[in-house]
């Protein structure tokens, strides 16, 4: 008997003390959920930006590559053995220059007979001419003199040509490249010998769309990028528009003159170009950082006022063109909101949130960013 009154007074206490730990801890989490509905989730720290106008000039871009304003392949003309290479590789040559030399040792002899043989003809024609003026000679022969002494000249010609063709020589001024061949080598007719590019002023060739025909014009404004120089912005302007469209691509081929003193244009470069229209618009912009692309509506977040301090409210917009770090806006922002340009990705529509603008990069329009 004591026993079982000794159990049931255990059990009473076990069963006592369970009802105060499940009380007290549902004291706390009523307590917990009371203060989160009064305080709710702390405020995300974000970035903003103001609204603002600015003005733009439609640009038309496009892909392109470069091209020597004068680039040629020398090559040879007849065949023969280098005897002589005037150049490094590299090299700046002056117009005249003389490049590369081949063995004329034969037409020398040759040009020699073929001076005597003229010298002969020029004093048989003399003698002709005098006897022909006495009467002594029929005009037959002074013919025939005239004749042999223009023959033996031309044959002096022709050698002196072949010379030349032996003989290269820089045909403008510019910077060869690696040569092709060596001293002693046979070279047959045709063969290249090394290339010759003039820099100083180079060509950038490019196409756009036919629609784009009644908005540019020769003297328009390019200016000119490369992976090569990130950061680097070449201004030349458009020189030459074709006057015939491709009817493969619907395109028309367009060119643009650089000046390019300091030789960092090179032939074959790929390059973006960019044609600036000689209009401005007045655009309302936001940094494209505070776009939020989604297949249902892009939108940004406003900053607005709540009952326990600042809250973002979603707000959808219709984007237009874009600009360095700038997406203009046509509808769902004015000029003058604040939006939040930097750490939109965690907001929930009524989030509240707190403004720190020290670290937030400034949106520009014409970036250079180190690692581009």
């Amino acid at each position: 008997m004591n026993k079982l009154y000794f159990s049931l007074l255990l059990l009473a206490a076990v069963i006592a003390s369970l009802a105060a730990i499940f009380g007290t801890k549902a004291l706390q989490f009523k307590a917990m959920g009371a203060a989160a509905d009064a305080g709710g989730p702390p405020p995300e720290t974000v970035a903003t930006f103001t609204v603002e106008k600015q003005t733009w000039s439609p640009q038309l871009r496009s892909i392109g590559s470069i091209e020597p304003k004068q680039g040629v392949l020398l090559e040879t003309e007849i065949g023969g053995i280098v005897e002589r290479i005037n150049f490094e590789n590299g090299q700046r040559v002056e117009a005249g220059d003389l490049l590369v030399q081949f063995d004329i040792q034969v037409e020398l002899a040759e040009l020699k007979a073929s001076q005597a043989v003229a010298r002969l003809a020029e004093v048989e024609l003399e003698r002709a001419r005098r006897l022909r003026g006495s009467g002594n000679v029929p005009q037959s022969e002074l013919d025939r003199a005239i004749a042999e002494a223009e023959r033996a000249k031309a044959d002096v010609e022709n050698i002196r040509a072949r010379i030349d063709r032996k003989t290269i020589e820089a045909p403008f001024s510019g910077q060869v490249g690696i040569r092709q061949i060596n001293l002693g080598q046979f070279v047959p007719s045709g063969a290249p010998i090394v290339a010759l590019q003039a820099n100083e002023t180079v060509y950038a060739n490019f196409s756009l769309p036919q629609q784009a025909l009644d908005q540019i014009e020769v003297g328009y404004t390019l200016h000119l990028r490369s992976d090569v120089y990130p950061g680097r912005v070449f201004e030349g302007s458009l020189t030459a528009i074709s006057p015939e469209i491709d009817a493969s691509t619907r395109s028309v081929a367009l060119q643009g003159t650089f000046d390019n003193a300091e030789g960092l244009l090179r032939a074959g470069l790929f390059v973006r170009v960019e044609l600036n229209l000689p209009v401005e618009n007045e655009v309302t912009v936001v940094p494209a950082t505070a776009i939020l692309y989604a297949p249902y509506g892009n939108s940004v977040y406003k900053i607005e006022a709540g009952d326990n301090g600042p809250i973002a409210r979603q707000h959808f917009v219709s984007i237009g063109k874009r600009k360095g770090d700038f997406v203009s806006i046509e509808k769902g922002v004015e000029p003058g909101d604040t939006i939040v340009s930097a750490g939109a990705f965690k907001l929930r529509n009524g989030s509240a949130v707190k403004v720190n603008n020290e670290l937030a990069p400034q949106p520009k329009l014409n970036p250079t960013p180190n690692n581009s």
